[in-house]
């Protein structure tokens, strides 16, 4: 054990919720005096934090947990993963812990077995928004926890347990935090952001002595007050939706919508038991542009689900050319464990999934250069991410795009090095290809 305070290494795997479930244990580990370790030598014992949704991201867990036992030895395991601790066990027997996601208590447990603090009260010292894992402009901000769907292909139920929403207080004051110590973009993240407070009955809360219901909408309306970019992510499309649309186009909130829609084919969508999927999203979409022109919206799909016939493709991609959605991601269906769609008769073969995939992909890239190519001439505010000196270029979001999984604005400037990330920057757009966009500074924003 090291002769000053312990030290704790972290390894941190999965979607942005489990990212968050990280940066609440860290954050936990250094209120209690812990320091956290940047290397498997210099640790005291390591925490891996799995994901558990696919077959690739079981396998790169395992793998993960694999290098920091060969590395430290003293691994405490945590995450979607540690629902199948029999799986982790047999291949990884020498592991101190395995606990399930969300389970914050559970690790601080083991880590106090295993390694017990040394907690100096006068010296250690955590900033209010707490320890972060991404850029210090831009935070994910998680609402709840779980969900109370059974999509078919889904096991997030079963590893996470149905909703349970924080009480919007609680998320306002950390929105708050996070908005006083500079953060430039909270990112509204859960599994059913729609869903928000549902199972509490949108009990009443307060926040700032102010009182409001722990709803969506109520949610949207304060954190539009805090002077940020807020974006939302994991939207389904029940109609209260509508709701926020006039916030985004009054620019309250971003005008951003992640709605994974996963498919076209209402056949389709009821072998999947996707929630609104009998609602009539193509008419709903026009709407919604109709409140908000400005409106981007993004969505994942699947190609090759069971049953799925060469006709409910095509209705897909009929369905896609006219929703003309503005990021699309796609993946080929793929056998979950404990999915009850593995129980589904005929299965698509791989060669026709990845044919379908490649469709699919070729006319989404259509349709984004398309509406990336009205976006030349215009004028934004765009969100500086990081600065590359050597080429001359700063990278920068717009408010269409979400960090990571988006596309990017490219900066051009002969005075780049005056532009820091965390800069909010008035550009115009002059060039833009399928995916990223190309501008030269206006002025600073």
């Amino acid at each position: 054990m090291s002769s000053t305070q312990p030290k704790v290494g972290f390894v941190s795997l999965g979607c942005p919720k489990a990212l968050v479930d990280s940066e609440r244990i860290l954050t936990q580990l250094k209120s209690e005096g812990y320091q956290v370790s940047s290397s498997y030598a210099d640790a005291d014992l390591v925490v891996v934090n799995t994901c558990g949704f696919i077959d690739s991201a079981v396998q790169e867990s395992l793998d993960a947990i694999g290098e920091a036992l060969a590395e430290n030895g003293k691994v405490i395991v945590t995450g979607c993963l540690g629902k199948s601790e029999d799986k982790i066990r047999a291949a990884h027997p020498s592991v101190l812990k395995v606990t399930g996601p969300h389970a914050y208590e559970e690790v601080m447990g083991a880590v106090h077995q295993y390694l017990p603090p040394k907690h100096d009260p006068f010296m250690d010292l955590v900033p209010p928004q707490g320890i972060r894992l991404t850029p210090k402009h831009y935070a994910y901000l998680k609402i709840s926890e779980g969900c109370n769907h059974r999509c078919t292909f889904c096991i997030i139920p079963s590893m996470r347990g149905d909703l349970v929403s924080r009480p919007v207080g609680s998320v306002l004051q950390e929105a708050e935090n996070l908005a006083k110590a500079g953060v430039k973009e909270l990112l509204v993240i859960s599994q059913d952001t729609s869903a928000y407070g549902v199972d509490l009955k949108y009990k009443l809360d307060f926040w700032g002595g102010r009182p409001l219901k722990t709803r969506m909408l109520e949610m949207c309306e304060a954190l539009g007050t805090l002077g940020v970019w807020v974006r939302l992510h994991y939207v389904y499309p029940y109609p209260h939706v509508d709701n926020i649309i006039p916030l985004m186009a009054e620019g309250k909130i971003l005008p951003y919508l992640d709605i994974p829609f996963q498919h076209g084919s209402p056949t389709v969508l009821a072998r999947m038991k996707r929630p609104a999927h009998a609602e009539n999203t193509l008419n709903r979409i026009r709407k919604w542009r109709e409140i908000c022109p400005d409106l981007t919206i993004r969505s994942t799909f699947i190609v090759g689900f069971p049953g799925e016939t060469e006709a409910e493709f095509e209705e897909l991609l009929v369905w896609l050319k006219e929703a003309d959605l503005d990021r699309v991601g796609c993946f080929t269906y793929s056998p979950v464990e404990g999915a009850a769609a593995n129980e589904l008769a005929d299965p698509v073969p791989e060669d026709v999934k990845q044919e379908r995939y490649e469709r699919f992909m070729a006319l989404a890239a259509e349709i984004s250069a398309a509406r990336l190519q009205k976006k030349i001439g215009l004028e934004m505010d765009v969100l500086v991410d990081e600065i590359d000196l050597e080429e001359g270029v700063a990278i920068a979001r717009s408010k269409a795009d979400a960090p990571e999984i988006d596309g990017n604005v490219f900066i051009e400037s002969d005075n780049v090095g005056a532009i820091r990330p965390g800069d909010i920057v008035r550009v115009r757009i002059t060039d833009a290809n399928e995916y990223d966009l190309f501008a030269e500074c206006v002025e600073p924003a």
